[in-house]
């Protein structure tokens, strides 16, 4: 079961006034056109990175993702005999227990990656999102493509058009897995070879 808790942290609990790893790091990132973004530093390594940061104790696995707004990190509790219940009470334990300790460990992310850092817990069939972010995007649709997201909201298969557009979204992430991945592989190729070429 997948219980994603959307709301953000105290900012009591983050003298900084963020809420827990919600805060951007200094500067920001500044786009510079199309999908390549200036001034961002990679996160190629931050899997590798919250694998030496993070306590041994904390998790049994870790799963990191990237994007250039936030860096999600999930970890696995022990204890995979806990009922539903007993799983949703051991992730909200875990989540009091290590507030400050995770405050101040994605402070670090953020200032290495220039990233928000979100985070969750999973244990068996039971997942929960402490954090995450919502990033707005700004977009121009002409009147079919419009049309496409009322009739997902005429059919209550969204509440707005914004929510037809995520749903959108996702439906083709989900169909398009493998296209995306091998997207992602060639931009990853095109900023190497950049990389290495001369410096106008």
């Amino acid at each position: 079961m997948n219980t994603p808790d959307n709301s953000s942290e105290n900012t009591t609990e983050n003298p900084r006034g963020r809420g827990e790893g919600r805060g951007r790091g200094r500067g920001g990132p500044r786009g510079r056109g199309g999908w390549q973004v200036a001034d961002l530093p990679s996160a190629d390594d931050a899997a590798d990175w919250f694998a030496g940061r993070l306590p041994s104790e904390w998790f049994t696995d870790v799963s990191v993702t990237t994007d250039r707004e936030e860096i999600l990190v999930i970890g696995t509790l022990a204890d995979e005999s806990a009922t539903a219940a007993g799983a949703e009470g051991r992730i909200g334990r875990f989540r009091s227990e290590t507030r400050e300790q995770r405050i101040e460990i994605a402070l670090e992310a953020e200032a290495r990656y220039q990233r928000k850092v979100s985070w969750g817990a999973s244990l068996g069939d039971t997942t929960a999102l402490f954090t995450h972010v919502s990033a707005p995007v700004m977009t121009r649709l002409r009147q079919p493509e419009r049309q496409v997201l009322d009739t997902l909201v005429d059919a209550g298969v969204a509440r707005s058009r914004s929510d037809a557009l995520a749903w959108s979204v996702r439906l083709v992430g989900e169909h398009a897995d493998a296209w995306l991945g091998q997207l992602r592989e060639a931009m990853s190729e095109v900023d190497k070879l950049r990389g290495e070429g001369p410096t106008l």
